[in-house]
C-alpha cells in the first residue's frame, strides 16, 4: 500500500517466491532503495530441521542480496509469522546467529542491520541479543551458560550430525599411537590436510567458550590467536589502506649497528581522534607481517606529540594481543626517542600492568646522539622537525655524524 501501484507490477513479474529463497525490487515510494521479499517456512515439530533450515535461508538470501547490490544498512522484520506456528525463541536465535556469522565474513561491506520487532518480539530480542552481540567482555561471559548448544556452522546454518561428512589424514591409524609416529614420516606428509576442511578444526565458537572459562589447552589457544591473526592479515590485504599510509607514520628505514631492520613510528604523524584506529591497525599488519619474520627493532619519535596524537593504551594492548608471536619474538628493542615524564610514566605503567616481556626491549633516548650509539645517522630517514627540535634541546652536535651532501 505505502510503496505504491508500481510494487503490484514488479511482484507479478518476479512469478512467485519458494520458501527460503529471497527476491528483490526497487522500493518505489518508500524511503529504501530496494525491497528484498521472501517467505518464511511453516512449522511442524516433526519437521523442525527443515524449518530450521529454510529460516536459516531466508535471512542469509536477504543479506548476500544486499551485499550484491552494495546496500550498506538492512532492515529485518520478523520473518517467522505467528500465523506460521514458528516458536518464537527458536527462529531468534536463527535470525541473530545467522546476521552474526553473516557480518563476521562480510561485515565491511554492510554498515548497519536493524531488526524491526513488535512489542510482542521485542522481549524475547532483547533477551537473546547479548549472547551474539555482547557489548563487553563481560557481558560476554555472562552470557555463555544461556548461549544454546546448537549454534550452527560458520555461517550459522542449522547442523545435522548425521549429514556431516567426516575425514581423517590417515584413516586407520590408531589415535592413541598419534605422538609416538616417526617426525620424519610427519614432515613427508605434513602437506596432507592443510586446509581447515581436511583438518577438520574444532568448532571455533566451543573454543572461544572454552578459552573464556579457562579450559582450553595452551596449544589450542595459540591455534586459535593465529585464526585470529590471519583473518586480521587478511583484511589488511584486502582493504584500502592508501588514507593511513599518506600519513607516513610509519616506515621501513635502514638497519642497526647489528644489522636488524629499523621501522620508523613518528607519533606527530597519527591524528588519533580524525583516523580510524582500527584501519591503522590493519595497515600495521599489512606493512609489519614480512618485516617481523626476521629480528627488527622500533624507533618511535615522540617528539612534538601533541594530545591529539597520544595513541590510547587499550589501542597499544589490542595490538600487541592481535599480532602474530613473531612479532614479540623479533622485536629487539624499541627506542623511545624525545619522552616527556608522563610518557615515561605511562609507558612503565603499561608495560608493567598491561603486557608483559616488552619492559626490557624499551629504550627511553632523551638525544638523537643517544640514539647514534645505536643506529648510524646515515641508516635513518628523519622527519625535518625531530632534526629541528634535537638541534635546538641539545645542541647542533648531530650535524656531525650526518653524511656531507658531497657524499
Amino acid at each position: 500500500m505505502l510503496a505504491g501501484p508500481d510494487l503490484k507490477e514488479d511482484l507479478q513479474k518476479l512469478k512467485g517466491c519458494r520458501t527460503g529463497e529471497a527476491k528483490l525490487t526497487k522500493g518505489f515510494n518508500l524511503a529504501a532503495r530496494f525491497i528484498i521479499h521472501t517467505v518464511g517456512p511453516k512449522y511442524k515439530s516433526r519437521y523442525r530441521t527443515a524449518a530450521e533450515s529454510s529460516l536459516y535461508s531466508c535471512y542469509r538470501n536477504v543479506l548476500q542480496l544486499a551485499k550484491e547490490q552494495s546496500v550498506s544498512s538492512v532492515g529485518f522484520c520478523v520473518i517467522n509469522s505467528a500465523k506460521r506456528g514458528y516458536p518464537l525463541e527458536d527462529a531468534t536465535h536463527i535470525a541473530l546467529r545467522t546476521v552474526r556469522r553473516f557480518l563476521e565474513i562480510h561485515g565491511h561491506t554492510i554498515e548497519k542491520v536493524v531488526f524491526a520487532v513488535s512489542e510482542l518480539e521485542e522481549a524475547t530480542y532483547q533477551k537473546l541479543l547479548p549472547l551474539y552481540f555482547p557489548r563487553s567482555l563481560k557481558e560476554e561471559t555472562l552470557s555463555l551458560p544461556y548461549l544454546p548448544a546448537d549454534i550452527g556452522n560458520a555461517e550459522g546454518e542449522p547442523v545435522v550430525p548425521e549429514r556431516q561428512i567426516r575425514i581423517s589424514e590417515k584413516p586407520g591409524a590408531p589415535e592413541d599411537n598419534q605422538e609416538e609416529e616417526d617426525e620424519g614420516l610427519r614432515d613427508d606428509l605434513s602437506f596432507i590436510g592443510s586446509h581447515a576442511f581436511a583438518r577438520m578444526e574444532g568448532d571455533i565458537d566451543k573454543q572461544r567458550k572454552l578459552i573464556l572459562q579457562g579450559q582450553l589447552s595452551e596449544a589450542a589457544l595459540q591455534k586459535q590467536h593465529q585464526r585470529n591473526y590471519n583473518r586480521w592479515l587478511c583484511q589488511a590485504r584486502s582493504e584500502d589502506l592508501s588514507d593511513i599510509a599518506s600519513l607516513k607514520a610509519l616506515y621501513q628505514t635502514g638497519v642497526d649497528n647489528c644489522g636488524r631492520t629499523v621501522m620508523v613510528v613518528v607519533g606527530r604523524n597519527i591524528p588519533v581522534t580524525l583516523i580510524d584506529m582500527d584501519k591503522a591497525l590493519l595497515y600495521f599488519i599489512h606493512v609489519m607481517d614480512h618485516i617481523a619474520v626476521k629480528e627488527y627493532v622500533l624507533v618511535y619519535f615522540h617528539t612534538l606529540t601533541s594530545e591529539y596524537n597520544h595513541l590510547d593504551s587499550d589501542f597499544l594492548k589490542k595490538l600487541y594481543d592481535v599480532v602474530d608471536v613473531k612479532y614479540k619474538r623479533n622485536l629487539k628493542a624499541v627506542y623511545f626517542v624525545h619522552p616527556t615524564f608522563r610518557s615515561k610514566v605511562s609507558t612503565w605503567f603499561f608495560t608493567t600492568f598491561s603486557v608483559s616481556g616488552l619492559k626490557d626491549k624499551i629504550h627511553h633516548v632523551d638525544s638523537l646522539h643517544q640514539l647514534f650509539s645505536a643506529i648510524s645517522p646515515e641508516q635513518i630517514d628523519f622527519p625535518p622537525f625531530v632534526l629541528e627540535y634535537d638541534a635546538r634541546e641539545n645542541g647542533p652536535y648531530y650535524t656531525s655524524y650526518l653524511p656531507s651532501p658531497d657524499l
